[in-house]
């Protein structure tokens, strides 16, 4: 009786149980990150490993499609993951930055979120089309995929591919972010990753948001604004340019 009942407060407060589960699930990271990696793997990326893994298995045990959402105790959990709650952090992140550091960094940051776009895009085509992808349409959103894991589905829902190729962009995207995550930290003082500056710049490159943050958090979290702000730009010049310059350019070469 009483785990009935503990149940249907659970499902009726969806959402707040989703804040608890997730804030479980962080802090249950980073405590791994502190005392079996010594802070050197950040505990956000354990979470998304953790968070990607659970989903694998919910979605496994229901044969649902939105992972841990399909349990009905956590049904809050598809609504915490939502684009609403994605959208309103990043811009609550960006808003941390000094405006006299954004303009520092001037042409030289425009620039980087341009030539981390269309790098970004080049390297997933090829990588494209090595695995056989001939298809202008399917080279172009598994390419945007490689940019972010958002531009790779705009790309492909804009241009009419089909649910599998798109479900490779997010894969490639989330691959992409896990990787600037963890890898941030140790190339960092190679870089010279230590400024704002450096940060708006590193940010245009990258242009994944949750992964530049979350490397950056692990850096210096002084330096997370900044990067995070360039790193919104990115997706937006990349939802712009992959279905529409770039797509053109892949179908001018196939």
């Amino acid at each position: 009786m009483l785990i009935d009942t503990m149940e249907a407060v659970l499902v009726k407060n969806g959402l707040i149980t989703a804040f608890v589960f997730v804030g479980i699930l962080v802090w249950i990271s980073y405590e791994i990150s502190a005392r079996l990696t010594r802070g050197h793997i950040h505990g956000s990326a354990i979470a998304i490993a953790l968070g990607l893994v659970l989903a694998y298995i919910g979605g496994s045990m229901t044969g649902g499609s939105q992972g841990l959402a399909d349990f009905s105790v956590l049904a809050g959990v598809g609504i915490m993951g939502g684009a609403m709650f994605r959208d309103f952090a990043i811009v609550a992140t960006a808003f941390g930055a000094e405006l006299e550091a954004l303009r520092k960094a001037g042409v030289v940051g425009a620039v980087s979120v341009i030539i981390g776009v269309v790098l970004s895009f080049v390297v997933g085509a090829i990588v494209a089309v090595a695995f056989g992808y001939t298809d202008p349409v399917a080279i172009s959103t598994i390419g945007a995929g490689a940019a972010t894991y958002i531009v790779g589905p705009v790309t492909g829902t804009a241009l009419g591919a089909d649910s599998g190729v798109i479900a490779l962009s997010v894969a490639a995207g989330l691959t992409k972010s896990v990787l600037v995550m963890i890898g941030t930290p140790f190339v960092a003082p190679k870089i010279g990753l230590n400024s704002p500056h450096a940060a708006l710049i590193y940010g245009g490159l990258m242009g994944t948001t949750s992964g530049v943050a979350g490397g950056l958090a692990a850096t210096d979290p002084k330096l997370v604004p900044y990067g995070a702000m360039t790193a919104t730009f990115y997706t937006g010049v990349g939802c712009l340019l992959a279905p529409s310059v770039l797509f053109l350019a892949v179908r001018a070469l196939y």
